[in-house]
Protein backbone atom coordinates (compact mmCIF):
# COMPACT_ATOMS: atom_id res chain seq x y z
CA UNK A 1 0.00 0.00 0.00
CA UNK A 2 1.34 3.45 -0.94
CA UNK A 3 0.35 7.07 -0.38
CA UNK A 4 1.93 10.17 -2.02
CA UNK A 5 1.46 13.87 -1.49
CA UNK A 6 3.37 17.13 -1.77
CA UNK A 7 3.31 20.78 -0.79
CA UNK A 8 4.95 24.07 -1.73
CA UNK A 9 6.75 25.63 1.23
CA UNK A 10 7.68 29.29 0.99
CA UNK A 11 11.01 29.02 2.76
CA UNK A 12 14.64 28.41 1.81
CA UNK A 13 15.61 24.85 0.92
CA UNK A 14 18.24 24.77 3.66
CA UNK A 15 15.60 25.59 6.30
CA UNK A 16 13.13 22.97 5.09
CA UNK A 17 15.77 20.26 4.74
CA UNK A 18 17.30 20.96 8.15
CA UNK A 19 13.90 20.78 9.87
CA UNK A 20 13.10 17.45 8.24
CA UNK A 21 16.49 15.83 8.80
CA UNK A 22 17.12 17.08 12.35
CA UNK A 23 15.09 14.14 13.64
CA UNK A 24 15.89 14.81 17.30
CA UNK A 25 13.95 18.09 17.04
CA UNK A 26 10.81 16.64 15.42
CA UNK A 27 8.84 16.86 18.68
CA UNK A 28 9.52 20.63 18.75
CA UNK A 29 7.50 21.31 15.59
CA UNK A 30 5.57 18.17 14.79
CA UNK A 31 2.66 17.62 17.18
CA UNK A 32 2.15 13.89 16.50
CA UNK A 33 5.76 12.96 17.37
CA UNK A 34 5.53 12.12 21.05
CA UNK A 35 9.14 11.06 21.56
CA UNK A 36 12.35 10.71 19.56
CA UNK A 37 15.63 8.98 20.31
CA UNK A 38 18.72 8.72 18.09
CA UNK A 39 20.20 5.24 18.37
CA UNK A 40 23.69 6.20 17.16
CA UNK A 41 25.98 9.22 17.54
CA UNK A 42 27.06 11.77 14.97
CA UNK A 43 25.38 13.44 12.04
CA UNK A 44 22.42 11.78 10.36
CA UNK A 45 23.72 9.60 7.52
CA UNK A 46 23.03 6.40 5.65
CA UNK A 47 22.68 3.65 8.25
CA UNK A 48 21.67 6.02 11.09
CA UNK A 49 18.87 4.71 13.27
CA UNK A 50 16.24 6.46 15.38
CA UNK A 51 13.22 5.37 17.41
CA UNK A 52 10.13 7.53 17.71
CA UNK A 53 6.54 7.29 18.84
CA UNK A 54 3.32 8.62 17.37
CA UNK A 55 -0.39 8.04 18.11
CA UNK A 56 -2.46 5.70 15.94
CA UNK A 57 -6.24 6.16 15.83
CA UNK A 58 -8.65 3.37 16.70
CA UNK A 59 -9.99 1.24 13.87
CA UNK A 60 -12.83 -1.28 13.81
CA UNK A 61 -10.29 -3.99 14.74
CA UNK A 62 -7.67 -2.17 16.86
CA UNK A 63 -7.73 0.23 19.82
CA UNK A 64 -6.19 3.68 19.77
CA UNK A 65 -2.54 3.12 20.53
CA UNK A 66 0.93 4.60 20.34
CA UNK A 67 3.14 3.24 17.57
CA UNK A 68 6.83 2.75 18.28
CA UNK A 69 8.74 3.12 15.02
CA UNK A 70 12.37 2.15 14.59
CA UNK A 71 13.73 3.77 11.44
CA UNK A 72 16.98 3.22 9.55
CA UNK A 73 18.18 5.84 7.05
CA UNK A 74 18.66 4.12 3.69
CA UNK A 75 19.56 7.18 1.61
CA UNK A 76 20.45 10.78 2.40
CA UNK A 77 21.39 13.37 -0.22
CA UNK A 78 21.93 16.78 1.36
CA UNK A 79 19.28 19.22 0.19
CA UNK A 80 17.71 16.61 -2.08
CA UNK A 81 16.21 13.58 -0.38
CA UNK A 82 16.01 11.31 2.61
CA UNK A 83 14.69 7.75 2.71
CA UNK A 84 14.19 5.64 5.80
CA UNK A 85 12.47 2.37 6.59
CA UNK A 86 11.49 0.19 9.51
CA UNK A 87 8.70 -1.48 11.43
CA UNK A 88 5.97 0.20 13.50
CA UNK A 89 4.48 -1.66 16.46
CA UNK A 90 1.69 -0.73 18.87
CA UNK A 91 -0.99 -2.43 20.96
CA UNK A 92 -2.91 -4.65 18.55
CA UNK A 93 -1.20 -3.30 15.43
CA UNK A 94 1.95 -4.04 13.46
CA UNK A 95 3.29 -2.55 10.25
CA UNK A 96 5.99 -4.98 9.18
CA UNK A 97 7.82 -2.47 7.02
CA UNK A 98 7.24 1.20 6.34
CA UNK A 99 9.40 2.84 3.66
CA UNK A 100 9.29 6.64 3.67
CA UNK A 101 10.81 8.86 0.95
CA UNK A 102 11.07 12.64 1.07
CA UNK A 103 12.34 14.77 -1.85
CA UNK A 104 13.05 18.49 -1.80
CA UNK A 105 13.14 20.59 -4.98
CA UNK A 106 13.85 24.30 -5.13
CA UNK A 107 11.14 25.94 -7.26
CA UNK A 108 10.00 29.49 -7.93
CA UNK A 109 8.55 30.75 -4.66
CA UNK A 110 10.08 28.14 -2.37
CA UNK A 111 10.54 24.39 -2.09
CA UNK A 112 8.37 21.59 -3.39
CA UNK A 113 8.37 18.82 -0.81
CA UNK A 114 7.17 15.46 -2.08
CA UNK A 115 6.66 12.50 0.21
CA UNK A 116 5.56 8.96 -0.35
CA UNK A 117 5.33 6.05 2.00
CA UNK A 118 4.56 2.36 1.64
CA UNK A 119 3.37 -0.01 4.35
CA UNK A 120 3.44 -3.79 4.28
CA UNK A 121 2.07 -6.39 6.65
CA UNK A 122 -0.95 -8.62 7.18
CA UNK A 123 -2.98 -5.96 9.02
CA UNK A 124 -2.30 -3.34 6.36
CA UNK A 125 -3.22 -5.72 3.57
CA UNK A 126 -6.40 -6.83 5.38
CA UNK A 127 -7.95 -3.34 4.89
CA UNK A 128 -6.00 -1.36 2.29
CA UNK A 129 -8.54 1.51 1.96
CA UNK A 130 -8.53 2.16 5.73
CA UNK A 131 -4.73 1.88 5.99
CA UNK A 132 -4.36 4.25 3.04
CA UNK A 133 -6.69 6.82 4.63
CA UNK A 134 -4.86 6.68 7.98
CA UNK A 135 -1.48 7.03 6.26
CA UNK A 136 -2.76 9.89 4.10
CA UNK A 137 -4.06 11.82 7.11
CA UNK A 138 -0.72 11.40 8.84
CA UNK A 139 1.37 12.51 5.87
CA UNK A 140 -0.82 15.53 5.14
CA UNK A 141 -0.57 16.60 8.82
CA UNK A 142 3.23 16.12 8.72
CA UNK A 143 3.51 18.32 5.63
CA UNK A 144 1.26 20.96 7.24
CA UNK A 145 3.48 21.02 10.33
CA UNK A 146 6.69 21.14 8.25
CA UNK A 147 5.27 24.00 6.17
CA UNK A 148 4.21 25.98 9.25
CA UNK A 149 7.57 25.49 10.99
CA UNK A 150 9.67 26.31 7.91
CA UNK A 151 7.67 29.39 6.95
CA UNK A 152 7.85 30.71 10.53
CA UNK A 153 11.61 30.12 10.86
CA UNK A 154 13.86 33.19 10.65
CA UNK A 155 16.07 33.39 7.57
CA UNK A 156 19.75 32.73 8.17
CA UNK A 157 22.89 33.65 6.27
CA UNK A 158 23.28 31.47 3.21
CA UNK A 159 19.54 30.82 2.82
CA UNK A 160 19.16 32.89 -0.36
CA UNK A 161 19.19 31.41 -3.82
CA UNK A 162 22.65 30.73 -5.31
CA UNK A 163 22.22 33.54 -7.88
CA UNK A 164 21.73 36.08 -5.07
CA UNK A 165 24.80 34.78 -3.27
CA UNK A 166 26.89 35.04 -6.47
CA UNK A 167 25.73 38.63 -7.09
CA UNK A 168 26.59 39.63 -3.52
CA UNK A 169 30.07 38.07 -3.80
CA UNK A 170 30.65 39.83 -7.13
CA UNK A 171 29.75 43.26 -5.78
CA UNK A 172 31.69 42.74 -2.57
CA UNK A 173 34.81 41.71 -4.54
CA UNK A 174 34.40 44.25 -7.30
CA UNK A 175 36.59 47.34 -7.45
CA UNK A 176 33.66 49.47 -8.62
CA UNK A 177 33.42 52.62 -6.53
CA UNK A 178 29.91 53.92 -6.28
CA UNK A 179 29.33 57.66 -6.22
CA UNK A 180 26.29 59.21 -4.65
CA UNK A 181 23.73 60.24 -7.29
CA UNK A 182 24.09 63.66 -8.92
CA UNK A 183 27.51 64.29 -7.42
CA UNK A 184 29.85 66.09 -9.72
CA UNK A 185 33.41 64.83 -9.93
CA UNK A 186 34.65 68.39 -10.52
CA UNK A 187 34.94 70.72 -7.57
Amino acid sequence: MRYRTDVLIKAPLSTVFKLQTDVERWPDWQRPVLSMERLDPGPLRRGSRFRWTTPAPPTPTTPATTLTITSTVRQLRHGGCILWSGPAIGEGIRIDEGVHLWTFTRVRGGVRVHTEETWTGDQVEADVPLATEILGQGLRAWLDDLKAAAEAAPATVGDEAPSVTRRRRYWAASSVVARPPFQSSAT
